[in-house]
């Protein structure tokens, strides 16, 4: 092999970032475009989904509506003694039914069945899952998995972190790659089908790159492994998300409890009077809570405290929460959104407008066009890639990460195995998926070396 040191610095640090960027191409691109045409159809589907489980969601008012406490009790009758109540949504406008969820050992994590209640004529609605705190409906319930997992479980959640992982290193990559060799493009782009794909390949990245960092950022804040590193450090620098302290005593070991101990204590038996539900509203109220959109969840155990929680995650949020003390009605813990610590504001926002809520339809509009963008910018580099695909007589193997590695300067390789151990722990999925890129290289360099000792032997 010959020496690579003798490239200069400049142009071995543009080949390397290029096998990178080539690699990232090859074989993450698959992954991100499923969660871009994913997360595509999530965001369209609010408006079909309203449409589609109208009847479920949506009333004809008739004059008084009857009390909350009559409400939750239909939805009782309706699902049964053994249903115990998760967590009730009262209607928020004149013409919404009212959601009374009930836990299900049978459902995953923050799933629960909800009854819809017809607040006037106490009439169920409508029955069925519904998910987290955005409360989707079974339509978005299924996009949703099939964007975080691909319906796989945990499994599955791991094709979506390695997406989000390299998404901002290809988008990053490639502005240095275009800034870097513009003046050298300035030819005319027409003379080849290469050229021409590779001008709107770049000029999508371009457009799109804002809002590439930015669905790469967020949806690392919620992935698995790399999420549970991005909560220590909020941990550890006081960014978390603050909740209201909902225990009665001070037992120290109350403070820590199971943080699914919600679920646990509904499936276990907890119930609460009719009649508290409604109480804890005009407490909540009275103590200041305005969104239309709340929702109210039953004390978890003896020692703790009933929760209202806003739910309205659009602009402007109204997330404030209270914890109601479940023996006087009295207000025992408050949160405000508008003094939630700077980084817990921007998680907030962040991910609300990742799935399309903070601003409503523009916000969807504009995820659309990025996802659209960016499923078209990515066939237009698998394009690219065919255009120029190796010859039938092998790989070269001058052209791989790892000759493109060695050929940086010592200093460079030293840097750049640095900040891939440091990547590689703060994101486990980017180091895992770095290692099979290098062995793909060493097992392609050994590969283009054998046939060309053959063809060395043959005389060719």
């Amino acid at each position: 092999m010959s020496n690579p040191t003798a490239m200069p610095a400049r142009t071995a640090a543009l080949n390397f970032l290029r096998r990178i960027h080539f690699y990232i191409g090859l074989f993450v691109a698959p992954f991100i475009f499923i969660a871009a045409l994913t997360g595509t159809l999530y965001v369209i589907t609010p408006q079909l989904e309203n449409a589609i489980f109208a009847d479920a969601l949506y009333v004809t008012p008739q004059g008084t509506a009857s009390p909350l406490s009559a409400q939750i009790e239909a939805a009782q009758n309706h699902v049964g003694p053994q249903g115990k109540i998760y967590a009730v949504r009262p209607a928020p406008n004149a013409s919404d039914t009212t959601r009374v969820q009930f836990a299900d050992s049978s459902y995953g994590a923050s799933e629960s069945r909800a009854i819809f209640i017809d607040p006037y004529t106490l009439a169920v609605k409508g029955d069925m899952m519904v998910y987290g705190t955005s409360g989707v409906l079974p339509i978005r319930l299924w996009l949703d998995k099939a964007h975080r997992s691909l319906l796989l479980g945990d499994l599955g959640r791991n094709y979506s972190e390695l997406a989000a992982s390299w998404l901002w290193v290809a988008a990053l990559g490639g502005l240095i790659l275009w800034f870097s060799t513009r003046k050298a493009r300035k030819t005319a782009r027409q003379e080849s089908a290469f050229l021409n794909n590779r001008h709107w390949h770049t000029t999508l990245g371009l457009v799109l790159f804002v809002g590439l960092l930015f669905v790469s950022v967020t949806g690392l804040t919620w992935s698995r492994w790399a999420g549970d590193n991005i909560n220590q450090l909020r941990t550890n620098m006081g960014w978390l998300t603050p909740q209201v302290n909902t225990t009665l005593s001070h037992d120290a070991h109350a403070m820590h409890a199971d943080p699914h101990a919600e679920h646990h204590a509904a499936m276990a038996g907890m119930s609460r009077a009719n009649d508290d539900w409604p109480r804890v509203v005009a407490a909540a109220r009275a103590a200041g809570l305005r969104a239309d959109m709340i929702e109210i969840r039953a004390p978890k155990a003896a020692n703790k405290a009933w929760t209202v929680t806003e739910v309205d995650r659009r602009w402007p949020t109204q997330v404030d929460a209270v914890a109601i003390n479940p023996q006087d009605f009295s207000v025992m813990d408050r949160t405000e959104f508008n003094t939630f610590p700077l980084v817990a504001k921007l998680t907030r926002w962040g991910v609300d407008a990742h799935m399309g809520i903070l601003f409503g339809l523009p916000n969807q509009l504009l995820l659309i066009a990025f996802g659209l963008g960016l499923c078209v910018m990515i066939a237009l580099g698998y394009r690219m890639w065919w255009l120029r695909r190796p010859v039938a007589s092998g790989p070269n193997p001058a052209r791989t990460l790892v000759a493109a590695w060695l050929s940086l300067p010592a200093s460079l390789r030293i840097i750049s195995v640095a900040i891939a151990a440091l990547l590689g722990y703060a994101l486990p999925l980017m180091g895992i998926s770095l290692l099979a890129f290098i062995a793909i290289d060493v097992a392609r360099w050994k590969l283009a070396k054998s046939r060309s000792v053959v063809m060395l032997r043959s005389g060719v």
